[in-house]
């Protein structure tokens, strides 16, 4: 039987996308800020699981 790890990793990136779209919208900004907000938070997701999440180095 094959084992797979589960990549749940892109689950971190949409969370961290709509958090920051939810954001803006809940700020009532212009489009602009929530389209930056959201990619923000995209950014936030990146370093969240470059750096903090565990077992990170042995998928890598």
């Amino acid at each position: 039987m094959k084992h797979e790890d589960n990549n749940y990793y892109s689950v971190y990136y949409l969370v961290g996308l709509l958090a920051g779209l939810f954001t803006g919208v809940a700020t009532h900004s212009g489009p602009g800020y929530i389209i930056g907000l959201g990619v923000t938070g995209l950014l936030f997701a990146g370093f969240f699981l470059r750096v903090f999440v565990k077992g990170h180095e042995k998928n890598v």
